[in-house]
């Protein structure tokens, strides 16, 4: 069985053995998180808990709620009630900006405008070209800059694509993923509000998206289904992406519908099963067209360390950007995004 070349420009050293580095042996550095939410109290408990930084400040627009969100997952760290305040703390390395992505551009300008490193929660920014505009930014002060698309860093997906990248499976032919969440309708709530960007797509969407490029690469063309909610955004989605070779991609999203989150890649010689929430640390395994199986049982703990780590390394190695999530993957996932929403007529306030 041949291994598939259009998978190899995509292999990093860590993924030739499935592997992916101790997350304890990546270099200390200060975090400061610049949002107060659940995620960015996931990340923080992730990079106390798993790795050797801290996160040594909080900005919150409200101080009380910044120092709720240290007593809770950030325990000595300093507070600050503006954002202002936390991104130019010199005791700051790299910011994480964890608030709604309706708000990323304009908060992620405020930490590169500063000086700092940066990683924003995923989607980067609203648009193409809100994310060009954020990159570009980024490239002309110098400082590093990554979307924190997790699941490229976990350990199964590691596994994952050195399986592939072996031909265990044959060559590619079919991604399927699904992101769906059964959500009480709220006009009110981030993923039904206009102005917060909401919709399915851009909140959940995002990862099957991210995921069928992270094996293919910028599909040929994307055929999109799907209905939209009483705010007008998103909430039912169906793709199909397609390659020039023939290869497939076919996912969904949901704000309306409860789902296994499932993902399978379908081989010319077998298949690879990440039977629940696959864009999380999970179990993979691999069937042969032999009949033979493999099952990889990914370690447990906050997945979201692995990204805290892989930023650690770079930036102490003086890097701007990512090799395993680059800038040029942030803004073609972005343009999928896009023309998904273009196709379902979805715009948000100001654009």
């Amino acid at each position: 069985m041949a291994a598939p070349s259009t998978f190899a420009p995509r292999l990093t050293a860590a993924d030739l053995d499935g592997t992916v580095p101790d997350l304890l042996a990546a270099p200390a550095i200060r975090w400061g998180v610049l949002g107060a939410g659940n995620i960015a109290g996931s990340f923080s408990d992730g990079v106390r808990e798993r790795t050797a930084s801290d996160v040594v400040a909080v900005g919150s627009r409200s101080l009380d709620k910044a120092a709720d969100f240290a007593a809770a997952h950030a325990p000595g760290a300093r507070v600050h009630g503006s954002y202002e305040a936390l991104v130019t703390d010199p005791d700051v390395d790299v910011v994480y900006v964890a608030t709604p992505h309706s708000h990323h551009l304009e908060h992620t300008l405020l930490a590169i405008r500063a000086g700092k490193h940066v990683l924003v929660e995923k989607p980067i920014t609203r648009s193409v070209a809100e994310s060009e505009t954020l990159l570009a930014a980024a490239r002309e002060a110098g400082v590093f800059c990554m979307e924190a698309m997790w699941t490229r860093f976990l350990p199964h997906v590691a596994a994952l694509r050195a399986a592939i990248a072996r031909g265990e499976i044959g060559q590619v032919r079919t991604v399927v993923a699904e992101f769906d969440l059964a959500v009480p309708y709220d006009p009110a709530h981030r993923l039904f509000a206009p102005e917060l960007a909401g919709g399915a797509l851009l909140d959940l969407g995002i990862y099957p998206i991210a995921f069928a490029h992270d094996l293919l690469g910028a599909p040929e063309t994307i055929t999109v289904r799907g209905t939209r909610a009483e705010t007008g955004v998103d909430d039912h989605v169906a793709l199909v992406l397609d390659w020039s070779d023939g290869q497939q991609a076919v996912l969904h999203t949901s704000s309306r519908a409860a789902g296994p989150n499932a993902a399978t890649i379908i081989g010319t010689q077998g298949h690879i099963e990440i039977p629940r929430s696959f864009f999380t640390p999970t179990t993979m395994t691999i069937t042969r067209a032999d009949g033979t199986t493999s099952t990889f049982e990914s370690p447990t703990g906050e997945g979201k360390a692995y990204e805290a780590a892989e930023v650690a390394r770079l930036v102490t190695a003086g890097a701007t950007a990512s090799d395993r999530h680059t800038w040029a993957d942030t803004v073609e996932v972005m343009a999928i995004l896009d023309e998904a929403r273009r196709q379902l007529g979805v715009v948000y306030p100001g654009e």
